[in-house]
């Protein structure tokens, strides 16, 4: 598997779940990937390891196995680092995932930095994780919390950007680069750019973007960026979230703690250095250092390779759903607009009935709101279908898929 190639066999036979056999001997076909993706033998093997062989505490030991397991945990650090093209792995903190680095951000800079007569601007196809922590903090703070809508395409209506910005009162826009339910793939160069020019500083939701496309944070231009590891074949309970130093630097720590501290005394303490400030306690240290196994996974392939995949496949899925009786896609019918997520309902039919059918074949879908009911609410919908794509997806899967909703079709007589 070079990185100017793509061997999907090859890609397969790295991940054992793939060969499993569900629902009376069906074979798996796992399309839940914007959830959560499977894991290779590759960081399978790396947690085994690390148990096996170096489990320790780290930052505070000088045996053999705390260095080794400190040496590890930091190279993760370093991987991230080249991986997205960040220029000081100072910048990189280590938590739980997306969501507690969006609290993080919102708790440590937002209480600090917003008050009454602010404005904070997020978006309507956000995931509840970038939507709650700012109610959070504009009802505490006297903030106004705005939202970009979206139009019939799943696309970003960035005009309204445009209204807020020119108030002069936007503190922060907090947005998805890539949406979880659509796919859409933000302008985010555009949107960085335009806040920019007025001061206001940019949060990203990274979840459905580093995965499935190359990411260059140092381009950007943003102020906070956001991702988990679980998403991109790493382990569950591991994020990032980077931030500029000299925001970081300023920002009262989230936590408080063992290794978060320089000195404590009775009645004060100062602060450790950089990210270290913001990592209290002992951090998941297993699943830090497999992640580097997952980062190692997708340089190889190549995230060029990753995100042309998935167009592909994208393109080829629209097509087939496109002549499907009675289905309802959402989102942008370009695949060069969005990432491989295909959300869609049947008129009349609960997305629930509809994942069920379809789960008797294999087929692994999800159903449900999401984690966005406010873009629910947009499309005038309870829940939808949500199909996603990975590197292991292939067209006979898709196929599968649309076999499964064919039937879907004809029990429901659409």
């Amino acid at each position: 598997m070079q990185a100017n190639t793509y061997s999907l066999e090859e890609i397969r036979n790295d991940f054992p779940v793939l060969n499993r056999r569900v629902r009376d001997d069906k074979k798996l076909v796992y399309l839940d990937n914007a959830a959560t993706t499977q894991k290779p033998n590759q960081v399978i093997d790396a947690i085994t390891d690390y148990y096996q062989n170096h489990n320790s505490n780290i930052h505070r030991a000088v045996h053999a196995l705390a260095e080794e397991s400190t040496e590890a945990f930091e190279v993760t650090r370093d991987k991230i680092a080249k991986f997205l093209n960040i220029q000081n792995r100072e910048e990189i903190v280590f938590v739980k995932g997306t969501t507690e680095a969006i609290n993080l951000v919102a708790y440590s800079w937002g209480r600090d930095n917003v008050q009454k007569g602010d404005i904070v601007v997020t978006t309507e196809y956000e995931h509840h994780s970038n939507i709650v922590p700012w109610q959070l903090l504009t009802q505490e703070t006297g903030a106004e919390l705005k939202y970009i809508d979206i139009d019939d395409d799943g696309e970003l209506i960035l005009e309204q950007l445009d209204e807020y910005l020119s108030t002069g009162k936007v503190k922060l826009v907090a947005i998805s680069h890539v949406s979880n339910v659509l796919g859409t793939i933000t302008d985010i160069h555009n949107v960085i750019k335009k806040c920019k020019n007025v001061g206001a500083k940019v949060l990203v939701d990274g979840a459905q973007a580093v995965p499935h496309m190359k990411v260059d944070i140092a381009s950007l231009g943003c102020d906070f960026y956001a991702f988990s590891a679980h998403k991109m074949l790493g382990p569950t309970g591991v994020g990032v979230l980077w931030a500029r130093k000299e925001l970081l630097e300023n920002m009262r720590p989230f936590q408080g703690g063992g290794d978060m501290i320089r000195e404590v005394h009775k009645h004060e303490t100062t602060w450790n250095d950089l990210p270290y400030k913001f990592e209290a306690g002992t951090p998941n240290v297993a699943d830090v250092i497999c992640f580097a196994a997952a980062i190692d996974y997708l340089t190889k392939i190549g995230m060029d390779n990753v995100r042309s995949h998935e167009t592909e496949l994208t393109k080829y899925a629209l097509e087939k759903m496109s002549k499907v009786k009675g289905l309802t896609i959402y989102g942008p019918k370009d695949p060069q607009k969005a990432s491989g997520v295909i959300s869609f309902n049947f008129n009349d039919v609960h997305p629930h009935d509809v994942a069920t059918i379809i789960d008797k074949n294999g087929v692994a879908i999800r159903s449900g709101h999401h984690c966005a009911q406010v873009l629910m609410e947009k499309l005038n919908v309870a829940a939808t279908n949500r199909a996603s794509f990975y590197i292991y997806t292939t067209k006979e899967e898709v196929d599968t898929l649309i076999d499964s909703l064919e039937q879907v079709a004809e029990v429901f007589k659409l």
